[in-house]
């Protein structure tokens, strides 16, 4: 079944997000396997993520590797995600 998956990282800046980002880019393999879409918006002083996964046990695999990498680069840890459960989604025109 597929989530939304919503948190608010304050203090976090699009600096460090696309840094942050560039280094799960990097990594061997498909990091972000189970994602079906991603949005980062700058938002109250911080970044606000929205994505769009496969299942949760996608988006807890990618947590898992996120996380310790955002505590390496001295991000500060955000709450816990706001996760919804998906009734439909699809992509206009495709």
């Amino acid at each position: 079944m597929a989530i939304l998956m919503q948190v608010e990282l304050p203090g976090v800046t699009t600096d460090q997000y696309d840094a942050l980002n560039a280094k799960l880019q990097a990594l061997p393999g498909n990091t972000f396997e189970g994602c079906l879409a991603h949005v980062c918006v700058p938002a109250g002083g911080g970044v606000q993520i929205t994505d769009l996964w496969e299942s949760e046990q996608h988006m807890r695999k990618f947590m898992e590797i996120v996380t310790p990498l955002a505590t390496e680069a001295g991000l500060p840890q955000g709450p816990e995600p706001k996760v919804s459960q998906v009734h439909n989604h699809f992509v206009p025109g495709a």
